[in-house]
């Protein structure tokens, strides 16, 4: 890779031997200067027949972590080791769209924005498409997300040194939303791109599986970050509206997009 790597691709790799080689694919498909970086968190699965393939690539670098790490550590572990000038994070059951990547790029250097993130469509567990889109805002502020999470992790595109600055830790709740809210409390705001660009797998597996946990997970978010009882509880309620919204409503619409 003697070339200037653009964009650094972090890619957790936990029990996923099913959906990894789409993930990977997906991302060595972006027409943009990157390197993927693919962190096999001591996976129970036997992953070795599927990474293999990709062991001699020109771009793409497996670490091997000698015990479970969690995916925050894993994605901190990534970056570390990243050279791009940003970092995009994927999780191996999900799917990008061609373009993602440059599409991002040039909103953020327009804007000036050191985040961004796209809209998703849902696809089921065994990788059909729904049609069902979950929208992002064009800006995307603290307050905003205070909330609701609206920016999914494997949709996200932020610059190497704020994520170096803000490493995800906070295992036992959502670590990527309380990451995004510290981020946001500095920076003034994420930007975001209304396409479906991420295909996003609805799994019953982790923290937002069962949407009751992934509630009772959100307010200790609330907690983490230091605010009382009834401020998060106050919180909690938009929360729980914007939820809502987000699937009952807004994720009905289809998109014309394929």
């Amino acid at each position: 890779m003697g070339d200037k790597v653009e964009v650094s691709v972090i890619i957790p790799a936990y029990n996923c031997k099913k959906t990894l080689r789409d993930a990977v694919n997906s991302a060595i498909a972006q027409n943009v200067s990157h390197e993927i970086i693919i962190v096999d968190d001591c996976s129970k699965e036997d992953l070795s027949e599927v990474l293999m393939e990709y062991q001699n690539h020109p771009f793409i670098r497996i670490v091997r972590n000698e015990k479970n790490l969690g995916v925050a550590a894993a994605r901190n572990k990534g970056v570390s080791l990243a050279k791009g000038e940003y970092i995009a994070f994927l999780d191996a059951d999900d799917i990008w769209r061609k373009g993602k990547l440059s599409r991002q790029l040039r909103i953020m250097k327009k804007t000036g924005a050191v985040m961004s993130s796209t809209a998703r469509e849902l696809m089921q567990e065994d990788g059909t498409r729904t049609g069902k889109m979950i929208a992002v805002p064009q800006r995307i502020t603290y307050q905003r997300l205070l909330c609701g999470n609206v920016i999914n992790c494997s949709s996200v595109l932020v610059k190497r040194s704020v994520a170096l600055e803000f490493p995800m830790d906070n295992d036992d709740v959502h670590e990527d939303y309380i990451c995004w809210l510290r981020i946001l409390q500095k920076y003034s705001y994420a930007a975001g791109l209304n396409e479906p660009l991420l295909l996003y797998r609805v799994t019953q597996k982790g923290k937002s599986g069962s949407k009751l946990h992934s509630a009772l997970l959100t307010f200790r978010v609330y907690r983490r970050l230091g605010f009382g009882i009834i401020r998060s509880a106050g919180y909690f309620v938009c929360y729980s509206i914007n939820g809502f919204r987000k699937y009952f409503i807004n994720s009905g619409v289809k998109h014309g997009k394929s």
